[in-house]
Order: structure tokens, then sequence, then C-alpha cells
């Protein structure tokens, strides 16, 4: 039989891309990593490593390895939310990653219900955007992670992983100026009035730019983008020093009222999807559970503010 210690240590290098990678994640030596991934390949009887430059990558047998060794950890974490569900109190530690605006307004509300509900569930929050957070939580970084999804721009959905509904979040076309006519004139007229200002957005390789760029370039212009952050907190402040356009979400503001003018967006894209992600074999989990549903009381408490 085939040491899980080891298909562990293989399934990690697939998902961290290198041996350094899962040893400073593991706290080993690389050294030791390497040790433990010799004697599996000696188990196995197959080469499971081969150098690409001064890399190395997994060979076929090795990801068939690493196939069975996720359906052998999933059916353990199926195991782990059984034998939690059995007991009276929730305990133990919940790891989160959340995405800005999501942990500015959603997750503390959540915090002080899942405090006042479940005293002994250490629960551990990290800000980390959904292209970061999603390879993390497959390789076990995190238990839940808030993500977002952009119209038009559907992301990647892993093997292994389950998603679930929080919310939908409108989109709005923040105005840096005093606006041109009115919101009768239309999205894409109020778009192109514009196509010579300073734009902030999100940066290259995240979904939301993507998703930016794309509607400033169906409205017939490129943006001239001058400033780039995750912040949208910035973001936000920049409009009210008149100092860039925008697109900002309503969780941006907390429930507040706006203090930026805003126009609506074309058609289909004035709304982005807010779920929480898990890996499969963990969404009974009563952790999970628990979360999710202060997560979604959470949301009701601030529609009932709004």
């Amino acid at each position: 039989m085939f040491d899980l210690h080891r298909l562990r240590l293989l399934r990690e290098l697939k998902h961290r891309g290198t041996l350094a990678a899962v040893a400073a994640a593991l706290s080993y030596a690389p050294s030791s990593v390497s040790q433990q991934l010799s004697q599996l390949e000696a188990e196995v009887g197959v080469p499971l490593l081969e150098p690409v430059g001064r890399r190395v990558r997994l060979t076929e047998q090795a990801e068939i390895l690493v196939a069975h060794t996720e359906a052998v950890l999933e059916r353990l974490e199926r195991a782990e939310a059984d034998i939690a569900a059995s007991l009276t109190d929730l305990t133990g530690t919940l790891r989160i990653a959340s995405f800005q605006t999501a942990a500015l307004t959603l997750v503390p509300t959540a915090l002080g219900l899942l405090r006042d509900l479940h005293p002994h569930l250490r629960v551990h929050v990290t800000h980390m955007e959904p292209e970061r957070a999603l390879p993390a939580l497959q390789a076990r970084d995190f238990d839940l992670v808030l993500a977002e999804e952009y119209p038009g721009n559907p992301n990647a959905r892993p093997a292994g992983l389950e998603q679930e509904d929080l919310l939908d979040d409108p989109l709005h076309l923040a105005l840096p100026k005093p606006a041109d006519g009115s919101d009768t004139d239309g999205p894409t007229a109020a778009l192109r009035s514009l196509a010579d200002h300073p734009w902030v957005m999100e940066p290259e390789g995240t979904a939301a730019r993507h998703w930016a760029m794309t509607l400033c370039r169906n409205a017939g212009f490129e943006p001239d983008v001058r400033f780039e952050t995750t912040d949208l907190l910035l973001h936000l402040r920049l409009v009210e020093q008149k100092l860039a356009a925008a697109f900002l979400p309503d969780l941006v503001w907390s429930g507040q009222p706006p203090t930026v003018t805003l126009r609506r967006l074309p058609r289909g894209q004035g709304t982005r999807r807010v779920f929480t992600v898990v890996r499969r074999g963990r969404s009974r989990h009563p952790a999970i559970v628990a979360c999710r549903d202060a997560l979604l009381r959470a949301v009701t408490l601030r529609s009932d503010e709004v």
C-alpha cells in the first residue's frame, strides 16, 4: 500500500509547482521533500517526476496517483465532517479567504454571529483576491473562500471545488465629473463621455480588469488607465477627488448612500456574483455550514439596512 503522507506531498507539488514551495508551505527542508518523493517512486516502481529546466513536472503515472489521492482526501474530509457533526460543541479553526469589499461589509457581521453562536470556534480571516485564494483553497491553505464573478467573465471551475451563491452585487459607472445629460441618455453614452478621462481599475490579470476593459472597448474606446489597485476604497477616493472614473459595486458603500454620481451599465453587465467556495467533501462540515449560514444572515441584515 502506498504511503498517504508521501502521496500528499506529490499532490502538494502538483498544486504548488516547485519542491521549494511545498517545503515552505509544510515547514520541511526541500531535501526532505525530495527524499520522500524518491521513496514514493521506489514504492510505485515508476518515475513520478521529470526535469524541465530547473523545475520538475509530474509524469503521467504521477498524475494518476494524484487523482486517486484527491479522492482519498475528499473521503477523509467527509469523515472529518461526520465526526464534527457528531459532537455537541463546534471547535477547531476555520480558515477563510475573502476579497476586499466582502471582507469589509459581510465578514465582520458573520464573525460576530459565529462568535455568539459558536464561541469555541476559532476563525482566521485573510484578505486575498480570488485569483490567488482559489488555488490556495485547492492546496488546503484555506477552508472557505469568498469569491466574485463578473458578467460575461465566468471563472474557471477547478475540479474538486464546490460553489454556493451568496448574493448578486450591483455594479455602476462612477463619474468623476458633473454628469453630461441625464441617465436617460443611456449607459453606453455615459461610458463614451469618459473616453478621454483617466481611469482607475484593478491590476492586469484580474477578472475585474478584463471585464472593465471589455466594457470600455465595446463602447468604442481604449481607457486611459492611470491607477491600478485591488483596493476599491482607493478607487472610490480617486473618483471623489475627481481624479479618475471607475466601476464600483454596491458593497463598497457598506450600506451607506453613494458619495459619487452613478450611472447604469449596459444591459447584462450590471451585476457581479458573489459566492463561497469549499473543497468537495467539506461542505457538510459543521463549521462550513455555520459560516455559510452566518454569511447569508449578514447579507439579509445588510439588505434590511439599505
